[in-house]
């Protein structure tokens, strides 16, 4: 007898009850389900249709359970339920298996099942909180990414607070006056962006941000036109402090009552209670992070998103969708607005232009110039007044930059690192300094002393193995470490930090020093940062990795907006090899130039985002086994597969690092445009019939992987 979730294959005993149903077929009469202990039935559609709460790819579909009569009124699509999963019979007796939960998805007349179906054991709300349009998002993205459907329905819906679901929502507001252009006015059309949002319309735009702090409200303009045309708009940010600053430009355009913040720092409760108001459709516009981008708001106007290179829009969970492809989908879909905004440019958004997807929303060059601060790079003349000043860390002009900016106010110093100095060197062969008892990298710790980050043991009497020296010098100096430093040439100048452990959200507009790691970095009160001084460039830029150079002109420019226009007296210094394309593109501010480079050089070596691609993870036979049995598209590249680096043990696990102690590979199987959804199709199957047939261990899976390095 074969056994499946919810339903049993018909034993000996139950030929007779299949045969009467099978009479009664024939007779025209609707054959009822049967269920377990002979509980009475709803009365209408008695069959349930749930998806149960188990990411595995294999049992990726719905069961059908029976609903008692009992549960008649509540079991609705879109409610939690509780069911017993893997139920049947052994041994002659019933079993019930393991209480799950899951959703309703669809109340049915008939089950294609003949066997005994089991009841829904428990309804757990009345709240439908799987809506039809919910649902059909989720699908889309576990079907773009290769991931099961209760996965994403996951991240899409929060877990249940029993006491947020007892309290009813505020009624809705009506809808706010259509908001004036505002700045919008400095680009070129964007006071017809928002005049089409007003009128209902779903104009689609890449836009690309003036420096300046003004971005938030902007932002809130677009969210406001759209909600005054009668629709919703979810604005999806990188964190919280960007949240927070839309909401309150938002809140102080259209005041308060029409829109909710999703954020983490609400607590889970509050969270709760604020997506449940979007849900039933009291308020219709939404500011978050990252997990908003699944926010239920209903008849969406708009769906924008900020800064889509930051790497926190990229979900770390399973199937790791990527913000910017959610709301692509549902602006399709739900035929909203599409704003793709941000002070840079990636590939993916050029492409969006690049393919008359999108339309781009940028101001001209005398707006850019009037808005952009002055930057400076290390050239000849610098070279010829300081012959080491393109090998220093802070060359003469860098201090001459610092020190006329304290003159006007806070100056903004980025180090690409956090801590005092991460990794250590002899200072005469340039060896890396290594712990003895696990080969562990050494630190610098408080009083001078040495110490491994990965096991923790002092070294006091160190010296290189190589030449045996015992002078010491930093390879990368952190965050801490240049603000000693800069503390010490300007004693008078009070330096404040931020960092991950302590994120400032605004400093004074009085003269100081903000050492700060990227993305870290406060607004400066007034008129912004007098200058500022990008550190490290080789750090950013020498990454092993695809999007180096995207990722380093963003981060600058990132830092460099806060600083005050060139008409003011804002200068920027960035301490890089002048000649890169990343540096060039940073002095002359134009990151859609740079984007539409990277994207000409991504087709000719067929990369993403002109292709598309899978990495496929995992021990070496396992991965070899997936790639035989999976049935690729045609024309499929299977590039790999190589060795994955052994992450260092003194970090944090991160997803999709190998087990410990295990050898894993990977290796990225490269399509062509417009086969990217057989792609998935094809190596979730051979997912799914690995984990059927027991064969090896689970391999790793993900769509467009962000890093290609």
């Amino acid at each position: 007898m074969s056994r499946e979730n919810g339903r049993t294959e018909p034993g000996g005993g139950e030929q007779l009850a299949l045969i009467r149903e099978a009479v009664r077929e024939t007779k025209g009469e609707r054959a009822r389900p049967r269920t377990w202990r002979g509980a009475e039935l709803a009365a209408g559609l008695p069959v349930a249709r749930v998806l149960v709460d188990k990411g595995l790819v294999h049992l990726d579909r719905f069961f059908d359970y029976a609903v008692p009569a009992a549960m008649d009124a509540e079991a609705q699509p879109g409610v939690r339920v509780r069911v017993r999963f893997g139920a049947g019979e052994k041994g002659g007796r019933r079993e019930g298996g393991k209480l799950v939960s899951g959703f309703i998805v669809e109340r049915v007349a008939e089950s294609e099942f003949r066997g005994v179906l089991a009841p829904i054991a428990q309804v757990l709300s009345p709240e439908r909180v799987l809506t039809p349009q919910l649902l059909a998002l989720c699908r889309s993205v576990a079907d773009r990414y290769a991931g099961s459907l209760a996965d994403v329905v996951q991240l899409a819906v929060p877990p249940r607070r029993a006491r947020a679901e007892a309290k009813p929502s505020d009624a809705p507001l009506p809808p706010n006056a259509p908001p004036e252009s505002g700045s919008w006015i400095r680009y070129g059309a964007g006071a017809g962006f928002l005049s089409a949002l007003a009128r209902g319309d779903a104009p689609r735009a890449v836009w690309t941000a003036l420096p300046g702090a003004t971005w938030p409200q902007e932002l809130a303009r677009a969210a406001a036109a759209a909600l005054a045309g009668g629709r919703g708009a979810l604005v999806v940010v990188p964190d919280g402090r960007a949240a927070a600053r839309v909401d309150a430009a938002l809140e102080e355009l259209i005041g308060a009552g029409r829109h909710v913040l999703l954020t983490a720092d609400t607590g889970p409760e509050e969270r709760y209670r604020r997506w449940l108001a979007v849900s039933r459709g009291a308020v219709r516009a939404v500011v978050g992070t990252r997990a908003a981008m699944f926010a239920p708001v209903a008849d969406p106007g708009l769906v924008a998103l900020w800064d889509d290179g930051d790497a926190s829009h990229s979900d770390p969970h399973a199937p790791q969708p990527h913000a910017r492809e959610v709301l692509i989908q549902r602006s399709v879909s739900e035929r909203a607005g599409f704003l793709l905004g941000g002070l840079s440019c990636t590939v993916e958004a050029a492409q969006l232009v690049e393919t008359g997807w999108a339309r781009p929303l940028t101001a001209d060059r005398e707006q850019v110039r009037a808005a952009a601060p002055l930057v400076r790079t290390v050239g000849d003349g610098d070279e010829a007044r300081d012959a080491a000043a393109r090998a220093a860390r802070l060359p003469t002009m860098a201090w001459q930059v610092v020190r006329e900016g304290l003159k006007h106010g806070p100056v903004l110093v980025q180090v690409p690192r956090r801590g005092y100095a991460p990794r250590l060197a002899c200072e005469r062969c340039r060896t890396p300094a290594r712990c003895r008892a696990c080969a562990g990298p050494l630190e610098a710790r408080a009083a001078g002393e040495l110490g491994c980050a990965w096991c923790g043991r002092e070294e006091p009497d160190w010296h290189c193995v190589e030449c045996g020296g015992v002078r010491l010098r930093a390879q990368i100096v952190g965050a801490r470490r240049t603000a000693e430093e800069l503390g010490r040439a300007f004693p008078a100048v009070p330096v404040r930090t931020s960092g991950r452990d302590h994120v400032l959200a605004s400093v004074p507009g009085a003269p100081a020093l903000v050492v700060s790691t990227p993305g870290a970095e406060p607004v400066a009160e007034g008129s912004g940062y007098a200058a500022a001084l990008l550190l490290d460039g080789w750090a950013l830029l020498g990454r092993p990795d695809l999007r180096a150079g995207e990722e380093a002109l963003r981060r600058w420019l990132g830092a460099a907006a806060l600083v005050r226009g060139q008409a003011e007296g804002g200068t920027v210094a960035v301490i890089a090899e002048p000649t890169l394309r990343p540096v060039q593109a940073l002095v002359r501010w134009d990151p859609v130039g740079h984007a539409v480079r990277e994207l000409a050089e991504r087709a000719e070596l067929g990369f993403p985002p002109v292709s598309r691609m899978a990495s496929v993870a995992g021990r070496v036979e396992d991965v070899a086994g997936l790639l035989r049995s999976a049935e690729l598209p045609a024309g499929a590249e299977v590039l790999g597969p190589v060795p994955l680096p052994v992450p260092d043990p003194g970090r944090p696990r991160r997803p999709g690092d190998p087990p410990p102690g295990e050898a894993w590979e990977r290796a990225l199987v490269r399509v062509r445009p417009g086969q990217g959804t057989a792609l998935a199709a094809a190596l979730k199957a051979a997912r799914a019939a690995r984990l059927v047939k027991r064969e090896g261990e689970p391999v790793r899976v993900r769509i467009d992987p962000p890093d290609l390095g």
